[in-house]
């Protein structure tokens, strides 16, 4: 009866253990993403402001 029991705990900690290491990879993986898409829309931006000041100019 005790081995099912360690069984178990040890199925739970390994899947708890994975289950981190995936949120591991993600989450710098969004945060870098996103930082990414920040900054291509600023300077998409800045780019189109620029242009309309060239034309006008």
């Amino acid at each position: 009866m005790g081995t099912k029991i360690a069984r178990a705990a040890f199925l739970v900690a390994a899947m708890m253990f994975f289950a981190v290491l995936a949120l591991d990879i993600a989450v710098p993986a969004l945060v870098l993403g996103s930082m990414a898409l920040s900054i291509w829309l600023v300077s998409y931006e800045g780019l189109s402001i620029r242009r309309e000041r060239e034309t006008t100019a």
